[in-house]
Parts: structure tokens; C-alpha cells; sequence
């Protein structure tokens, strides 16, 4: 029974961990854009978008992935079989890149809280799809686990690469017709 409670809440602070990871980097976006704007708008939306960055960055996301690893760390105390499998070893791979894209957003945060802006808005759309592609990983390593077949699993996240950066594309397009949208 305690297997299932602490699954449950593992599972609860991996998606409010991604939450956390896909909104800040359209955080960053609108932060980037606000910078190429008139005063006072300029000021205004900056100090907004840095005060809103900030609490989803401290309040939300980092506290998630903490917990999300405290939970994941207790699962394998209860289940160490798990690291036997071979399945397990890709997924932690691929949950240590989840950490080094959450540690470069948070090297991004720092930046844009100092109004040093390194990126374009363009890249941060294109980074904002890292954590998409690493969520895919590793949701379909667990469910499949043994039954994964590596060669479709690679080829699958590569397409999956594509029609992210094809739909970046075609949004861009949109938006250079029309602004608003």
C-alpha cells in the first residue's frame, strides 16, 4: 500500500514539475519580446514578467522536481529490482537530461531576472520543446518498458523533433501575417 501513496505522489510532482518546465520558457519568451518594446511598456511587462517568473520558477517548479526526486528515490529503495532493468537505465539518463535542461532554465531565469538577455525568443520557442521530447521518453520507457522497441522509440522522438520544429516554423508564418495571433 505504501508503494501505491508514494507513486501516486511521485507521479503528482512529475507533471506539476513539467508544468513548471513548459510554462517558464514562455515566460522567457514574452520577457525577451518585452524587451524590444517602447517605454513604459518595456518596464512595465519586464517587471511583471520577472516577478511571475519568479514565483512559478521558486514556488512551483523547483519545489516539484525536488519532491518528484524524493518520491522517485523512495520508489527505488521499495523497488530496487528496478535498477537491474535496462529500461530503468535509459529512463535515468533521460531524467538526468530533464535535469540538465531544468538547470540551463534556471541559468536562463537568472539572466533575464539581471535583464541580460543571451537568447532570442525564436530559440527559447525551439527550447521550450526540450522538455516535451524528454517527457515523451520517458513516459513511453515506463509503460513499455521491455516491450519498448529501441529502433521505433528513436525514430518516433527524432519525428516527434520534426513536427515540433515544422509547427515552430508554421507558427512563425502565422504570426509574421498576424501579429495577434
Amino acid at each position: 500500500m505504501l508503494y501505491a501513496y508514494i507513486k501516486s505522489l511521485h507521479l503528482i510532482f512529475v507533471v506539476t514539475w513539467f508544468a513548471g518546465l513548459f510554462y517558464i520558457p514562455r515566460l522567457f519568451i514574452y520577457h525577451i519580446e518585452a524587451t524590444q518594446k517602447p517605454s513604459p511598456d518595456k518596464e512595465i511587462l519586464s517587471g511583471q514578467l520577472k516577478l511571475m517568473t519568479k514565483r512559478l520558477w521558486y514556488i512551483i517548479t523547483w519545489p516539484s522536481a525536488i519532491l518528484c526526486t524524493v518520491f522517485a528515490i523512495w520508489l527505488l529503495v521499495l523497488m530496487p529490482a528496478w535498477l537491474q532493468q535496462p529500461w530503468m537505465h535509459v529512463k535515468l539518463a533521460f531524467v538526468a537530461l530533464l535535469f540538465g535542461y531544468h538547470f540551463k532554465c534556471h541559468q536562463i531565469f537568472k539572466q533575464l531576472q539581471r535583464d541580460e538577455v543571451k537568447y532570442t525568443s525564436r530559440f527559447m520557442r525551439i527550447w521550450n520543446e526540450g522538455a516535451t521530447l524528454i517527457l515523451f521518453a520517458v513516459v513511453f520507457l515506463v509503460i513499455l518498458k521491455n516491450a519498448f522497441n529501441w529502433i521505433y522509440g528513436v525514430i518516433g522522438i527524432f519525428a516527434l523533433a520534426i513536427l515540433l520544429m515544422l509547427g515552430i516554423r508554421l507558427y512563425k508564418r502565422i504570426r509574421d501575417k498576424n501579429p495577434d495571433a
